[in-house]
């Protein structure tokens, strides 16, 4: 198996060589075959014992030569340089077919020197969570790191209770975080921070480095691709919980799941994280935290880029998000299709703004189910079911104002019928990841029972295409489970 490690061999000095400790009786519980073959990963890995062999056996292809990262980051506003892998290694890189460069991680490796006395594993309920949000988001269109492999064990860990342990790969661009240049900058180590920005232009931004000034497009391209990713979760009612500035990769992926939640009843101000008293990390304060992220992550670039073009940089965050965000919305609207984006032009634009803005004032102020609203819409819309959509709200002549104006602007948009259908099917999921969801998968997994996890993950794998057999993940939760705010699941 030909994997590289150039992280490892050019950046030795800002990792420490750490190898993954098994648990006991580890075993794989499941492989994501999928993932494999998209990025053309060698298919002995496909094997248990290969597989076990590579990760934990004394000279194992990912055994020898896997490093914990060093990197700092601001955790709810405060900068604490005190952090890194405390419980994942980078294992290896792998380059597809394609050329595309990947990462290989394990997360729950065991202790490192930057576990912080942790004991650097991961529990199952944590990894079942992981897996199945990061392949509901990939398959939603939303940048996301992805999971390979889901591994099992004999042995429990503590954390508010004892529980089973467990270990997961995951698989995206690299494991770089804003908080790896927030650490080498504020440390005042110039030599390490210029290592890291030359081996980034190296292999992420190698079509950056001819530019005038690359720093100052690398800068940009992060904004740029953090401000579509931001746009995405809130159009799909995501919430991460922890946008801590070490949990930002530089590619603009959702990266660290921890408490996340999709919306089931839609609160702007909904709070997934039950440690954010202070509602930081709120649903509608994301997009303010990402440029705050931004900013303290462009302090690195002082000594590269003029601090008036870095402002400059910024100011483009917000519209860039704002424009990606209605162009979305327009979509799960039936606003707009692939050939015919006139909503979003003068003189329709400002119609179809209001429309967007009344439509979420009212789930909001309704607290109606993000997902299955949209639904509604979709199924008045394509079925002429109007009555259902109306009655769903608790104020049915709002709602029936609201349809009227909708289909007049849709009229004067003079959309292909068959197009708009087509937007709506493919931007609106029948199946999206609702936390009573993940908690069966994990109960019955605790039973060694991990055929709801699959099912689970069948569905989100192909979120927009409605399957007999999947009724059952198209059920909404009981009020009493509905938004309960979870842990950081560490």
């Amino acid at each position: 198996m030909q994997f590289f490690n150039n992280y490892a061999q050019q950046l030795s000095s800002l990792t420490r060589s750490v190898k993954p400790l098994s648990l006991k009786g580890t075993k794989l519980a499941f492989y994501n075959s999928t993932l494999h073959d998209a990025i053309g990963l060698p298919e002995p890995l496909k094997d248990e014992t290969q597989l076990l062999d590579a990760l934990f056996a004394q000279s194992g292809t990912f055994a020898k030569n896997a490093v914990a990262q060093k990197y700092g980051g601001h955790q709810f506003g405060y900068w604490n340089p005190q952090l890194g892998d405390g419980r994942g290694l980078l294992l290896a890189e792998h380059v597809a077919p394609n050329g595309s460069l990947w990462d290989l991680h394990l997360k729950g490796a065991g202790p490192t020197p930057y576990s912080r006395s942790g004991d650097g594993r991961a529990v199952l309920r944590s990894t079942i969570r992981e897996f199945l949000a990061s392949e509901a988001l990939h398959h939603l269109g939303i940048p996301s790191s992805r999971a390979l492999c889901l591994l099992t064990s004999e042995q429990a860990v503590q954390r508010e209770t004892q529980e089973p342990a467990a270990m997961l790969i995951r698989v995206c661009q690299s494991h770089i975080r804003f908080g790896h240049f927030e650490y080498f900058h504020h440390s005042q180590q110039p030599e390490k921070l210029q290592a890291l920005f030359d081996f980034c232009f190296e292999h992420h931004f190698a079509s950056l480095k001819q530019q005038q000034n690359p720093y100052l497009s690398m800068l940009k391209k992060v904004i740029e691709d953090t401000a579509l990713m931001l746009a995405k979760w809130q159009v799909y009612g995501f919430n991460h919980g922890v946008m801590n500035t070490d949990n930002m990769s530089i590619h603009g992926i959702t990266f660290d799941f921890g408490p996340y939640a999709f919306m089931d009843d839609f609160f702007s101000d909904y709070i997934c994280n039950h440690t954010d008293q202070q509602g930081r990390y709120a649903f509608d304060q994301q997009p303010g935290i990402a440029l705050w992220n931004l900013n303290a992550f462009a302090h690195a670039f002082l000594d590269y880029v003029p601090e008036k073009d870095i402002t400059t940089a910024l100011s483009t965050f917000e519209p860039i998000m704002l424009n990606h965000f209605y162009r979305l919305m327009c979509r799960r609207l039936g606003l707009v299709t692939d050939s015919n984006e006139t909503a979003l032009t003068p003189p329709y634009k400002e119609t179809t703004k209001h429309l967007i803005f009344d439509w979420l004032q009212q789930l909001n102020k309704e607290h109606r189910d993000y997902n299955q609203t949209h639904r509604h819409l979709l199924n008045a819309v394509i079925n002429a079911d109007k009555q259902r959509l109306t009655d769903y709200f608790i104020d049915e002549q709002w709602a029936n104002d609201w349809f009227t104006t909708y289909q007049k602007h849709v009229l004067k948009l003079n959309l292909d019928k068959e197009q708009q259908e087509h937007t709506l099917c493919t931007s609106n999921p029948v199946y999206i990841l609702r936390n009573h969801y993940a908690q069966q998968a994990i109960d019955a997994a605790h039973n060694n029972d991990f055929s709801v996890f699959e099912k689970l993950l069948e569905a989100l794998q192909a979120p927009f295409t409605e399957r007999t057999g999947f009724e059952v993940f198209t059920q909404l939760p009981p009020d009493a489970e509905k938004g309960v705010p979870l842990s950081c699941s560490s």
